[in-house]
């Protein structure tokens, strides 16, 4: 059996019927693995948004978009956004999931190894969404994309 934050109709939607991707721990550090993943989300048409507290200190875009500070100001400020995709360890993560039911996202999106039971439990209580430990280039690839 499947895991619950697994669900292929979970993952399908979040993936085909999104747009704007919030990417927490984004920076203009190519190195990090937030950087090709988010280059990939731009790649399949999805805008992303970096959130990370140091690159919107720079104020240098990443990847030609403006780099926010918090979910919350970027929400104000850029708009409706559909997936918080979060590149945090998984102990500080779950913060980020109740941050993106507060702002209305439409989904949670975990990194692969990334875990937390008890927000998986809050989000999708709370009528939204979530997907852990896995990457989104990982389930393209599972497609042939």
């Amino acid at each position: 059996m499947t895991e619950p934050w697994l669900d292929p109709k979970t993952i399908d939607r979040l993936l085909d019927d999104t747009s704007t991707w919030a990417v927490v721990g984004l920076s203009n550090d190519p190195g990090r693995t937030a950087y090709p993943i988010a280059q990939l989300l731009q790649a399949k048409g999805k805008r992303i948004i970096p959130i990370h507290p140091g690159a919107a200190a720079e104020g240098k875009d990443v990847l030609g978009e403006r780099p926010y500070a918090t979910l919350a100001e970027a929400a104000a400020e850029a708009g409706p956004i559909d997936v918080v995709d979060v590149f945090r360890r998984s102990e500080a993560a779950g913060e980020f999931a109740d941050q993106a039911v507060a702002i209305g996202a439409r989904g949670v999106w975990f990194q692969l190894g990334v875990l937390d039971q008890e927000a998986f439990q809050r989000t999708t209580d709370a009528g939204v969404p979530m997907v852990m430990d896995t990457c989104p280039a990982i389930e393209w690839g599972k497609r042939g994309a």
